[in-house]
């Protein structure tokens, strides 16, 4: 989609609280878009929705929150299906929930391994499902968000590698079926990014990962 084709299009971002969700939602609503934020925390919602509002290009525009656990289908196809009938069904569906621990694999539990497939694959699977029926009559816009680490594997990101590589195979497959519907699926791989998930990030990464990313320049989330 161009930029000029948001205005007056209504877009939801799952993940949208902060970080490159928060920064497309707020892009989202200089460009003319009504903006709908999903995320698990009310209080970083609440911030969203006034840092969103005040981006809005138009009074008129409608800013909303609601809260969701992507890991849960049942509940993301409850709010979904509710924000729709409220609001009206999305034409553009950004997907930005995710998150990494990095540590050696061979100190990545299962249960962590298993946490990070449910958000980080599962999450997007799961809003994909519960919002396509809505978006398949009018056509639209999916965005997925992998990872530069979805196309290359990382020292310490094993589980997060093996996440966002799926996202990658699953947009691929998924934009095939799509087009004769005329919904568009892209995938957003960025670089290491400044945001508070990049700070928790450092909490637990290797050295050598460490060393490997002391090179790299960070993307703001406006850059990206």
């Amino acid at each position: 989609m161009k930029a000029t084709e948001f205005e007056g299009r209504i877009v939801h971002v799952v993940g949208g609280s902060m970080g490159i969700g928060l920064a497309i939602a707020k892009r989202a609503a200089q460009l003319g878009s009504h903006v709908v934020v999903f995320a698990r925390r009310r209080g970083p919602l609440e911030q969203a929705v006034a840092e969103i509002g005040g981006a809005r290009k138009a009074a008129t525009q409608k800013v909303a929150y609601r809260q969701l656990d992507v890991i849960d289908p049942v509940h993301v196809r409850k709010v979904m299906d509710d924000t729709v009938e409220e609001l009206g069904a999305p034409d553009v569906l950004i997907n930005c929930a995710g998150g990494a621990q990095p540590r050696r694999f061979e100190e990545i539990s299962f249960e962590q391994f298993d946490a990070t497939m449910r958000v980080n694959v599962y999450g997007s699977w799961n809003t994909v499902q519960a919002l396509l029926p809505h978006m398949k009559p009018r056509g639209g816009y999916i965005v997925n968000t992998s990872s530069l680490a979805g196309l290359m594997g990382v020292f310490g990101y094993t589980d997060y590698c093996t996440s966002k590589f799926a996202l990658v195979g699953f947009s691929e497959a998924l934009r095939s079926e799509l087009k004769p519907h005329s919904i568009a699926v892209s995938v957003l791989c960025p670089p290491d990014t400044d945001t508070p998930g990049l700070e928790s990030e450092n909490e637990t990464k290797p050295e050598e990962t460490r060393a490997i990313a002391a090179g790299a320049k960070l993307m703001s989330a406006d850059a990206v």
